[in-house]
Formats: C-alpha cells, sequence, structure tokens
C-alpha cells in the first residue's frame, strides 16, 4: 500500500501544478484585484492620480463593489440572466426528460435518435449564435412568419431585437443545444429504475400519469440534482450564445457579457470594478447551486 501512496503524487502531481496555476492561483489574484485600482497593465493609486509605485497604494477596499452595485448597467443584467435562467432551466429539464422518457420506448433505433438528439451540443457556442441568428432574422422574420410568409406571427419576427423576445430566442437557442446531452444523463437515471416496480404498478391498475408521478419522478431524483445543478450554472455563466446572437443590444446583455464589456464600457479601462463583478458572480453562482443541491438531495434523502 505504501509504494501506491508514493506512486499516487507523482503521477497527481502534474495535474494538482495545472489546476494550481490555472485556476487556484488566478482566482486568489482576482479577488486581490477586485480590492485594488487595476488598470489592466498597471496598478493606479488614485490618492496621487497616477501610477501606482507600491501594489499597496492602489487599495481602494470595497470601492469596486459597491461600484458595480449602483451601476445600472450590472443590475440590469443581472436581472436579466436571472429571468433567461428561469426560462432556460424549466424548458432545457422538460424538453430533455421528454426526449429521455420517447428514446426509453424506442426498441429500435435507440442508438440513432440518442445521438441525433446530443449532437446539437457538440457546436460550439459562437458558431450556434450565428447559425441562429440567421434563422430568427431571416427564415423566422422574413420567410415563415413575415405578412407573407406560411402565417404571421408578429412575436416570432425580430426575435432578437426586443429584449423580451431574445429571451425566448435565447431560451429556444439553449434548449436546442443543452437538452441532448442532459438526456443522457436521465436515460442512465430511467434505466437505473427496477422494471419490478412498473410491474407492480401494472397490475395495481395504476395510470401512466400516475406511475410516472409515484415511481418515475422519486426515483430520478439523483439525475435531477445532477442536471438542475448543470442547468442553473450554465445558465448563468451563458456567454459565447449571447455575444453571436444579441452582441448584448437592445438590452440584452446578461451578466457574462456585463463582465467582459465593463473594460470598454469604463475610460480608462477599470479592470478592478470588472474583476469585483466576477467575484460577486462567483459568489452567486455559488450559493445558488449549492442551495438547489442541498434541497435535492435533501429530498432524495426523504424519498
Amino acid at each position: 500500500m505504501n509504494i501506491y501512496k508514493r506512486w499516487f503524487w507523482i503521477f497527481a502531481a502534474p495535474a494538482l501544478l495545472l489546476f494550481a496555476f490555472v485556476i487556484v492561483f488566478p482566482f486568489v489574484m482576482g479577488v486581490f484585484n477586485s480590492f485594488v485600482a487595476w488598470r489592466g497593465t498597471y496598478y493606479f493609486d488614485p490618492a496621487a492620480g497616477s501610477r501606482a509605485q507600491n501594489i499597496l497604494d492602489s487599495f481602494v477596499g470595497f470601492a469596486n463593489y459597491k461600484a458595480a452595485f449602483t451601476d445600472e448597467r450590472f443590475a440590469r443584467s443581472l436581472w436579466y440572466t436571472v429571468r433567461y435562467t428561469a426560462l432556460a432551466v424549466v424548458s432545457i429539464n422538460i424538453g430533455a426528460l421528454g426526449m429521455a422518457l420517447l428514446v426509453n420506448r424506442v426498441t429500435r433505433g435507440a442508438g440513432l435518435f440518442r445521438t441525433t438528439f446530443f449532437f446539437p451540443n457538440m457546436l460550439g457556442g459562437l458558431a450556434l449564435g450565428f447559425i441562429w441568428q440567421f434563422i430568427f432574422q431571416i427564415i423566422f422574420t422574413d420567410l415563415l412568419f413575415g405578412p407573407g410568409g406560411l402565417v404571421h406571427v408578429e412575436f416570432l419576427r425580430y426575435m432578437t431585437q426586443d429584449p423580451v423576445k431574445a429571451l425566448f430566442a435565447l431560451t429556444f437557442l439553449s434548449t436546442w443545444q443543452t437538452a441532448g446531452y442532459m438526456m443522457i444523463i436521465y436515460i442512465a437515471g430511467l434505466n437505473n429504475i427496477p422494471k419490478d416496480l412498473y410491474e407492480a404498478a401494472s397490475i395495481d391498475g395504476a395510470s401512466r400519469w400516475l406511475t410516472f408521478r409515484k415511481i418515475t419522478v422519486p426515483m430520478l431524483m439523483p439525475s435531477f440534482t445532477v442536471v438542475f445543478f448543470m442547468t442553473l450554472a450554465n445558465s448563468f455563466k451563458l456567454l459565447d450564445q449571447n455575444v453571436a446572437l444579441t452582441d448584448g443590444e437592445f438590452n440584452t446583455r446578461m451578466l457574462a457579457m456585463q463582465i467582459l464589456r465593463t473594460v470598454k464600457d469604463t475610460t480608462p479601462p477599470d479592470y478592478g470594478k470588472a474583476q469585483a463583478q466576477a467575484v460577486i458572480f462567483f459568489i452567486l453562482i455559488a450559493l445558488i447551486t449549492l442551495t438547489q443541491v442541498g434541497i435535492t438531495k435533501k429530498r432524495e434523502l426523504e424519498l
């Protein structure tokens, strides 16, 4: 056993060092930079009004956090992200669970259906955003739902040029991209449910809805925990699709894009304020996802 322990640290060292330099060290530096006047390439001394001679001279305390919370654009993007997340979590989970139930009942060609549903997840966020921008702006607006199209539905036109419509456009895009991936997790959960439970329910004359509510849903709680965690975190972190689909125009900027664009909105670029927003972003995601995992895990134990 001792020889295994000795070789474990030798083989684990490269991964641990990589994790430390790529994740831990930048995170610690990011938290530190949120408390100083950081301009990206140098530290600024607010008292002297010039480049700081000492890094401690650039310390501004919680001023960056105060500036973040009082920034109207930050508050607006936070609220927009919350609204999008609420829609996306529901839509992705319903779509993923629905596809999992359908595929699980297929006896022939199940692998083909799984591959087809999963394929959109292989596309990059930027490429996917530009593809759906073309669909919403040209196909939906001019060909399908315009005055001379298949059917005139004004709400489905210019989906990327209105903040409310863009919410549904982003939700539709994310569901199309992500539901197939989450479907795989639900399929694994469905396959772990003992068939005896369904046979007993069938003998007792239980309806499909009652069987789904009393057997499938409770037994899928571990899968719900994983999928809800991933969809919540990914929805709050959405960036590429937001950049490609709307570029934050028409008040459609989400929280990740707001952090990215803060350095362009400020002159000179205020990286300290942007970093403070990033720390708030991290704390927010951590609190929400940990709360969700705690609630669903408790539900698993109760069942």
